[in-house]
């Protein structure tokens, strides 16, 4: 006997891992979703297919999106952008002054209502810095220049 799967069938399970994939985002359904949509346009193209053949054109559908998505994705190369768990990189560019004048390359600096323990050139107190990195609870600072204050009011890109 001859059973198939309508290509109706397929593209429900596509519509629903779709919904599932909006619905619970970071699964990456959307994948396996698109190799459903591929599968469903298989058998509406060739319609006498049986269930066996189906599954191995889903099988490899499913393998070409997700190995497509992995492309996708180090194409896009969020990780490099985004400071998750990692909040002191949100602090590298900051501005902010000198609150307690940096001896011997320490002191403290003030960066928005809070003041840091620094590492860098000495400076008086007041000096205006910005933050060039993060030491665990140590920021490393260097001063405004001219040209610093230039570059920030006027920016390259």
């Amino acid at each position: 006997m001859f059973i198939t799967v309508p290509w109706w069938g397929w593209a429900i399970l596509a519509a629903t891992l779709a919904y599932g994939e909006l619905h619970s985002p970071g699964i990456y359904l959307i994948w396996i979703a698109f190799g459903a949509a591929l599968t469903a346009a298989a058998a509406a193209i060739w319609p006498p297919l049986s269930t066996s053949f189906q599954l191995v054109v889903f099988a490899l559908a499913c393998l070409l999106s997700c190995f497509s998505g992995y492309f996708v994705y180090c194409r896009l190369n969020l990780s490099s952008e985004i400071p998750l768990n990692r909040r002191n990189r949100l602090m590298i560019g900051c501005h902010g002054t000198v609150a307690v004048p940096l001896v011997n390359g320490q002191g403290k600096v003030r960066l928005g209502d809070s003041v840091w323990l620094a590492e860098g050139p000495d400076l008086p107190e007041g000096t205006p810095i910005v933050v060039k990195g993060v030491r665990g609870s140590w920021v490393v600072i260097d001063v405004i220049g001219p040209l610093t204050v230039i570059a920030d009011r006027f920016p390259s890109s």
